[in-house]
């Protein structure tokens, strides 16, 4: 799996021999530079470039070009070397552009020799540079990483090889580019482009998708923003993440379509969607009004792709998700670059006795402080700079959002009607991140669901200082599940969504109270050990009737009067009342019910089940854990954060619920 990098940020290398693979969109010179522990290279046999493309265990391209191939072999490396640097510069003199501000996003991925892809950076936020240190690879403890760099500089290759500690820096740099002049002059132009007639396909693709769909299916974020890009709008996706062309990346919704065959002879080409072909084109995404020069594009709700402002807006709140994730990874990374270089430098004074006694070592130790310091804030500026960019998102995004999406204090609820279909997603609650408060993302979940909920009514961490006993906090646990179970019933088509509930002690009939009164139940909760057997030996049974009946290709021949709607399954105070039989079945519809439309939503303290050993263990990892309190139990796979999540409450003293549950109830009369 690709590890995506943000600047500061490192990953490990398992392999010796390397590509380092470049696209820019313009003309660039790769080079390299070999460092010892300190980063410092020895002298300018040390730098691979144009005009001395090769070193032992690293090779670079002999001339400018918009795409690269450095060859790196760590083992054939000297045994002082720690440190290979890459290094992107712009031509000077020959026309191009002279910043990076001008120019395409570089993309910059580390492969193996099979091209797999090991780790990437685009390199975004650069403006009046013309170098860059693009990518570190360095050993420590006998290993190898790589670490996403990014540092620019204005002065260009000159001032980037004065900082890698080369005192003929402007010398090389000069030699540098007359290679490069040279390499240009002998390369042969490109052939002239073929008349208009000779690239239809590429008019039709355009002229059938438009003008603001010809490239990715995702806007850019503003020069200002997070991630920085080449169109200047305010959406949340840069072009795609990972791809410096603005193309669709592997995981967008545009990338995962399979492409219609082209016509075998003469005809236009179809590049309509494959599962929608009757359905027009989807309108384009609002366009943010001109900003004031110097100040960044203004949000609009809905700025992604989508065939409908649903989708549109479920794709803007997880692109701020994203951008949230990858603008708080560079500032932890930048710190704890920041911490370590101190340490090391620190280390240094300490370790040399002439700057132990004296206002040296006090000099340099102020001076690391210093650059310490200096560190520090411009990594929290950069930071600042992108929350208030996305806190301006989500206060344009939060009040556009459908009742499936929005808080229960959202006015849309006002206007609440029961939907003809099943939405895209729901909301589960709020995420934050320690650096972001009070930002919060709406963390949004697919529907239908594709595994079991578990709410937590077991003491946390974050918990424990905050009750005085567990009552207190099992009622609100209860108060969650029912706000979750509302929300699903709201905003299901009346007849598409069927509710059961299990209290064997009755311990939740306060909670339960509105959904009862609503008569929104299939039953009223079943209490008791009988009442327990009899719900999960009716909804076993669906299970294996369904399955049997798909895996025979007889899913229309089910019983008369079979209800095919979603079944929600609530389970109230586990495990009192299940016995050995009743814990199997439970589990049984953990594991298969979700596939058939049979869903699980447990409030239960795990510690209570303990009894059972590891035999519970399958069924907690299969339920996705929620929390009645803020929590930061929750990580991404994708940079490993730990997201604090907060439950959906009902705002206290509010009626919303009970309206939203009375107006369920009188569509589902109209359907009886």
């Amino acid at each position: 799996m690709t590890a995506e990098l943000v600047r500061g940020q490192n990953h490990p290398l398992s392999q010796a021999r390397l590509e380092i693979r470049v696209s820019a969109g313009t003309p660039i010179v790769a080079a390299a530079t070999l460092g010892d522990e300190d980063g410092r290279a020895h002298s300018v046999e040390w730098v691979a470039h144009p005009g001395a493309p090769t070193l032992p265990g690293l090779e670079v391209s002999r001339q400018a070009a918009a795409d690269h191939r450095l060859a790196v072999d760590l083992d054939a490396l000297s045994a002082e070397v720690h440190r290979v640097s890459v290094l992107l510069a712009l031509p000077v003199g020959v026309g191009g552009p002279v910043s990076f501000g001008s120019a395409a996003v570089p993309f910059v991925a580390v492969t193996g020799l099979d091209g797999t892809e090991v780790a990437s950076y685009t390199i975004t936020g650069l403006d009046a540079e013309s170098a860059v240190v693009a990518l570190e690879l360095y050993r420590r403890q006998g290993a190898w990483k790589v670490r996403a760099v990014g540092q620019g500089y204005a002065g260009g290759l000159a001032e980037l090889l004065t900082d890698q500690g080369l005192p003929q820096a402007p010398q090389l740099a000069t030699s540098i580019n007359s290679a490069v002049v040279e390499g240009l002059a002998r390369s042969l132009q490109a052939p002239p482009p073929r008349t208009p007639e000779g690239d239809r396909s590429r008019q039709t693709a355009t002229s059938a998708l438009g003008p603001d769909q010809s490239g990715s299916p995702y806007t850019t974020q503003g020069a200002t923003g997070p991630y920085p890009g080449a169109q200047g709008a305010t959406g949340p996706y840069s072009g795609a993440p990972g791809r410096p062309d603005g193309g669709a990346s592997p995981t967008d919704p545009a990338a995962a379509q399979p492409t219609p065959a082209a016509p075998s002879s003469g005809g236009p080409i179809d590049y309509s969607h494959p599962r929608r072909q009757n359905a027009a084109p989807p309108p384009p995404p609002p366009t943010a009004p001109p900003a004031e020069p110097g100040q960044p594009a203004r949000p609009v709700a809905g700025d992604a792709t989508g065939w409908s402002m649903d989708e549109r807006l479920y794709n803007q709140v997880w692109g701020m998700f994203e951008d949230l994730a990858r603008t708080t990874a560079a500032y932890r990374s930048a710190v704890d670059f920041a911490d370590t270089r101190l340490e090391k430098e620190l280390d240094q004074v300490l370790s040399d006795p002439r700057s132990r006694i004296g206002g040296q070592g006090d000099a340099a130790r102020e001076t690391a402080q210093a650059k310490h310091v200096q560190l520090v804030d411009q990594a929290r500026e950069a930071l600042e700079r992108d929350l208030v960019q996305l806190t301006a998102e989500a206060d344009v995004v939060e009040p556009a959002l459908p009742v499936a999406y929005a808080r229960w204090d959202n006015p849309v609820w006002h206007a609440y009607r029961v939907p003809m279909e099943m939405p895209m997603a729901f909301r589960l609650g709020d995420l934050q991140l320690p650096e972001s408060d009070p930002l919060r993302i709406p963390m949004l979940v697919r529907l239908p669901l594709e595994r079991g909920l578990w709410i937590d009514a077991g003491r946390t961490a974050a918990s424990d200082g905050s009750f005085a006993d567990s009552h207190e906090l099992r009622q609100l646990a209860m108060e969650s599940a029912v706000a979750h179970t509302a929300r699903l019933l709201a905003v299901h088509p009346a007849d598409e969504f069927t509710v059961h509930v299990v209290d064997p002690a009755g311990s939740g009939a306060q909670a339960l109270a509105p959904l009862v009164r609503a008569g929104v139940l299939a039953a009223p909760p079943a209490v008791g050990a009988a009442g327990v057997a009899d719900v999960l030996g009716r909804l076993t049974q669906r299970v294996d009737l369904v399955q049997m009946a798909v895996r025979g290709g007889a899913a229309d021949s089910l019983p008369p009067g079979f209800d095919t709607s979603q079944q929600l399954l609530v389970v109230n105070d586990f495990p009192h009342g299940f016995d050995d039989r009743a814990v199997n079945q439970l589990r049984y519809l953990a594991d298969e019910g979700p596939a058939v439309g049979v869903h699980l939503m447990m409030v239960a303290d795990r510690e209570e089940s303990s009894a059972y050993g590891p035999l519970l263990d399958p069924l907690w990892r299969s339920l996705l854990r929620l929390t009645p309190v803020a929590d930061d139990h929750l990580a991404d796979p994708w940079v490993g954060h730990a997201w604090t999540y907060e439950p959906p409450l009902v705002p206290h003293g509010s009626q919303v619920l009970e309206q939203v549950l009375a107006q369920v109830a009188a569509a589902r009369v109209k359907y009886r």
